[in-house]
């Protein structure tokens, strides 16, 4: 067992180990450890500071669930972006859950928008689950306010997967962007472009959001569709 391995599970939490494997049914009980996440954050700031943090990033892929997390942990707090999409690029590949997928927020993705489009569709192209998944998290973190463009919508209309990970944060991302771009994300429902599963779950999510408003709802209603491809 590595030094890593060793602090991780001196850090164990049975009853938070259970309850994290029927969260993650992708994932096998045997590589989870059971380490709540602030105390892995905690660890990970200070993991970031020894010159293990750097050859732990280039050991891949890890064995246990809690070590993809330290990793991503670690990524974000990675501040060039170049070095960052870099990192990136070589974890991806080796995300097997939406836990450790969504819980990665590197802040300096946010300070360089500008350059960031260009990877996202690089990313949203990948044959990974969580690499798409992850790109369009992107989208819906950083492209639905200002920085928003009605292009980004189509990127997402046009993914077509049977991953239900995929569709799910499709159909998350659509129901946000019916919150925060009303007018611009409609047409595409009206359209009938997204698979009918995606569509229908977006409209669902929609109508449990606070930020859509009676008459929105209303409408949206009427857009559902029979079926369940």
């Amino acid at each position: 067992m590595t030094a890593v391995q060793k602090e991780l599970f001196s850090m164990q939490d049975e009853a938070y180990r259970a309850f994290q494997a029927k969260l993650m049914p992708t994932v096998d009980m045997e590589t989870i450890i059971g380490v709540r996440t602030p105390a892995l954050r905690k660890f990970a700031k200070a993991f970031a500071k020894t010159d293990e943090a750097a050859e732990f990033l280039h050991t891949l892929p890890h064995r246990y669930y809690e070590e993809n997390n330290l990793h991503a942990f670690l990524v974000e707090q990675i501040r060039d972006f170049d070095a960052c999409i870099a990192a990136l690029d070589a974890f991806l590949p080796y995300v097997d859950n939406w836990a450790t997928c969504d819980s990665m927020a590197p802040k300096v993705l946010g300070k360089h928008q500008e350059k960031l489009p260009e990877h996202i569709r690089r990313w949203l192209s990948g044959e990974e689950t969580y690499t798409v998944r992850f790109a369009v998290g992107l989208l819906m973190r950083y492209f639905l306010d200002d920085s928003f463009s009605p292009e980004y919508l189509q990127w997402v209309a046009n993914l077509k997967s049977e991953e239900y990970y995929i569709r799910m944060m499709a159909a998350w991302y659509f129901a946000t962007a019916l919150a925060k771009q009303y007018e611009a994300a409609l047409p595409v429902l009206q359209m009938g472009v997204l698979e009918t599963w995606t569509h229908n779950k977006a409209i669902q999510k929609a109508l449990e959001s606070y930020r859509i408003t009676p008459e929105q709802k209303v409408f949206l209603r009427t857009l559902r569709r029979n079926g369940k491809s």
